[in-house]
C-alpha cells in the first residue's frame, strides 16, 4: 500500500538528511545522535500517523473519480447514440419557400423520460427522431398529404404540416393548365406563370408563343389532353362554349325577338326590321371592308351594323362535327342586302354561346336604333360606349342580379321581371359574368373608356336623360 511506502520513504529521508551528529574517530568508534531514544520513537509514531491518514485521504478520492468516470463514459455512450440516430434522419436546405428544419442531437439524462410528440406515449429504448424541436417515434412522423411515415432524407413544410418532397410538390407546386406538367422556375429561382385575369388557369410562359389556340369565346388555352372543337373559318370552341353556341341563322331568331322585347321594355322600340344574318369570320371581315363609316373592336371584328348596299355569305344550315371534331358539311347562300334605310343589317360571327351573341347583337341593334332616330354622327367613344352600355344591360336581365334602381336600367319593374329569364345552368352564369367582365375590364379608349363613361352617366341620370343629352350635344352628360 502506499502508506506504507511512505512510512519507509520518510525514514530514508531522515537518515539522508543527517540527523545523525557524530563524527568518524581514528577508531572509526561509531557514535549514535544525540537526544533520547523516547523522544526520537514518539516523533516517528507521528510521522506514521500522518502518512496513513494521507494515503487514505488519496485512495478515497481515487475512489471518486473511478466512479465519476464510470458515470461519464455511460452518459457519453448514450450521447454518441443519440447522435448516431438523429443524424438518420436529416432535411434538405431551403426548398423554395418552404421551412425545412434539421434535426439537432441531445443528451438526455439518466432516467429522463422521452415522450412521442405524435402518439403521446413514451419512446423508451428504441429508435427515434429529434425534430422540430420535439422527439417522434420514426412511425409516427408522418406526411400530412399521404400520411405515410417520413423516412426520406429530406422533408418540406408548410405551416404545421410535414410533408415527404413529392407530396408537397404534388399539392403546392403549380402545375400548367394547358400541358399539365410542374410549371418550371425562372433562373432566379421563381416559379413563374401566367393566368387568365377571370378564369385563372394558370399556364406556362412558352405557350403563349408556341401556337397554342385560345377558345375563341371564353378566350380559355386549349389543353393538350382536351380538344377544342375546329370551326370552319379556322377559329376553335371549348366544348363548355359550344354547348350554348347559336350556330346558324335560324337558330338565332327566338335570341333576336328576346332583343326586341328588351329594347321595346327600355320604350325604344326599332321600328323596321332588320335582318340579322350569322356569318363566319371571312364574311365578316369582307362587309367590314365595304363598310365606310364606323369603328372595329380588335383584334377580332364579332358584330356589324351595316348601312351599305352589300351582298354577304348568310349560314343557312349549321354544319356538323367530323373527324377529329371539325365542323362540315355547312351550307351558305347569297343575300343581297338593299339600301332602303340607314340600316340594311346586322351581322354576327357565328359558333358563339348564347349569352355573347345576344350581348353583341344587343350591341349592334342600338346602332341600328340610333341611325333610325336620326342621331347626329357621334364620337367613336361616346356611339360606341353607350352600345356596349345596352348589351351590359341585357346581361344584366339575364340573371336575378338585374336592377332598374333610379330608372337606369329598365323603364318600369314589370318590364323587368317579364324579361328575367328562367334559371341557368351554373356554367352559363359563369360564362355570362365573363362576358360582363369583359365589357366592364375592355382597356381600349374607344369601348372601354366609353363604357364606363356612359355606365356612369346612366346609373347618375338614367338611360332616357343620357340619351337625350347625348342627341342634343353629342356627349355624355357629367
Amino acid at each position: 500500500m502506499n502508506w506504507i511506502k511512505k512510512v519507509f520513504k520518510g525514514c530514508a529521508h531522515k537518515s539522508s538528511e543527517g540527523h545523525y551528529h557524530g563524527h568518524y574517530a581514528e577508531d572509526r568508534q561509531f557514535y549514535a545522535p544525540s537526544g533520547s531514544g523516547d523522544a526520537w520513537r514518539e516523533h516517528e509514531n507521528e510521522e506514521i500517523d500522518r502518512a496513513i491518514a494521507l494515503s487514505l485521504l488519496e485512495e478515497s478520492q481515487k475512489g471518486r473519480r473511478v466512479k465519476d468516470d464510470k458515470s461519464q463514459l455511460e452518459d457519453d455512450e448514450q450521447l454518441a447514440r443519440a447522435i448516431q440516430e438523429s443524424l438518420n434522419f436529416e432535411p434538405p436546405p431551403q426548398y423554395e419557400n418552404v421551412n425545412t428544419y434539421q434535426p439537432m442531437p441531445v443528451h438526455f439524462p439518466t432516467g429522463y423520460s422521452r415522450i412521442c410528440a405524435g402518439c403521446n406515449t413514451e419512446i423508451g429504448c428504441g429508435r427515434f427522431l429529434n425534430c422540430l424541436s420535439a422527439l417522434w417515434h420514426p412511425d409516427c412522423f408522418r406526411c400530412h398529404a399521404c400520411n405515410l411515415p417520413i423516412s426520406d432524407y429530406e422533408f418540406s413544410m408548410s405551416g404545421n404540416y410535414r410533408f415527404h418532397k413529392s407530396c408537397y410538390k404534388e399539392q403546392y407546386h403549380p402545375k400548367c393548365d394547358v400541358c399539365n406538367h410542374f410549371i418550371s422556375t425562372n433562373p432566379a429561382g421563381l416559379i413563374e406563370y401566367r393566368a387568365h385575369p377571370f378564369w385563372m388557369q394558370k399556364y406556362c410562359p412558352s405557350h403563349e408563343h408556341d401556337g397554342t389556340p385560345r377558345c375563341c369565346s371564353c378566350e380559355r388555352m386549349e389543353p393538350h389532353d382536351t380538344g377544342y372543337v375546329a370551326l370552319n373559318d379556322g377559329r376553335k370552341l371549348c366544348l363548355e362554349c359550344l354547348d350554348s353556341a347559336v350556330m346558324d341563322t335560324k337558330q338565332c331568331q327566338p335570341l333576336y325577338l328576346d332583343i326586341q322585347e328588351f329594347y321595346e321594355s327600355l320604350d325604344m322600340k326599332v321600328e323596321q326590321q332588320v335582318p340579322l344574318l350569322l356569318v363566319e369570320r371571312q364574311a365578316l371581315n369582307d362587309a367590314r371592308e365595304g363598310e365606310k363609316n364606323g369603328h372595329y373592336h380588335m383584334p377580332e371584328t364579332r358584330g356589324l351594323c351595316l348601312s351599305e348596299e352589300q351582298t354577304v355569305s348568310t349560314i343557312r344550315r349549321r354544319p356538323r362535327l367530323g373527324t377529329g371534331n371539325r365542323s362540315m358539311d355547312m351550307i351558305t347562300e347569297p343575300y343581297k342586302l338593299t339600301r332602303r334605310c340607314d340600316v340594311t343589317a346586322i351581322l354576327i360571327l357565328y359558333g358563339l354561346p348564347r349569352l355573347l351573341t345576344g350581348s353583341i347583337l344587343a350591341h349592334e341593334m342600338m346602332h341600328a336604333w340610333m341611325r333610325l332616330q336620326g342621331f347626329r354622327t357621334l364620337s367613336q367613344d361616346v356611339e360606341e360606349g353607350i352600345c356596349q352600355v345596352l348589351a351590359h344591360m341585357w346581361l344584366l336581365t339575364q340573371f336575378d342580379s338585374a336592377s332598374d334602381s333610379n330608372g337606369a336600367w329598365t323603364s318600369s319593374s314589370s318590364s323587368s321581371s317579364r324579361l328575367k329569364k328562367g334559371k341557368r345552368s351554373q356554367l352559363e352564369r359563369k360564362l355570362g359574368e365573363f362576358f360582363k367582365h369583359q365589357i366592364e375590364s375592355d382597356a381600349s379608349p374607344v369601348y372601354g373608356d366609353g363604357f364606363r363613361a356612359g355606365h356612369q352617366a346612366v346609373y347618375k341620370y338614367g338611360l332616357r336623360n343620357t340619351l337625350e343629352h347625348i342627341r342634343m350635344t353629342g356627349r355624355f352628360p357629367h
